[in-house]
């Protein structure tokens, strides 16, 4: 597993974009997304619509998945 971030492209709301996070996040992301019946798609745009304007996404996406394994 590489610390390096890799670029993926999600769709939010219709429209493409990419995120890169490290390989560990992508992986924690998926898994939660499995277990909340979610795709990740839409796990990215429940995230997008909660984030600070402020906030990039890949950073919001890293917060949700650090606040979920410490709740």
């Amino acid at each position: 597993m590489t610390a390096r971030p890799v670029k993926h492209s999600l769709t939010l709301h219709g429209h493409r974009t990419s995120v890169s996070l490290e390989e560990a996040f992508w992986q924690a992301f998926r898994d939660i997304a499995a277990a909340e019946g979610m795709t990740i798609n839409a796990l990215a745009a429940q995230i997008d619509a909660g984030r600070p304007p402020d906030a990039g996404l890949a950073s919001a996406i890293r917060v949700f998945v650090l606040n979920h394994y410490r709740g």
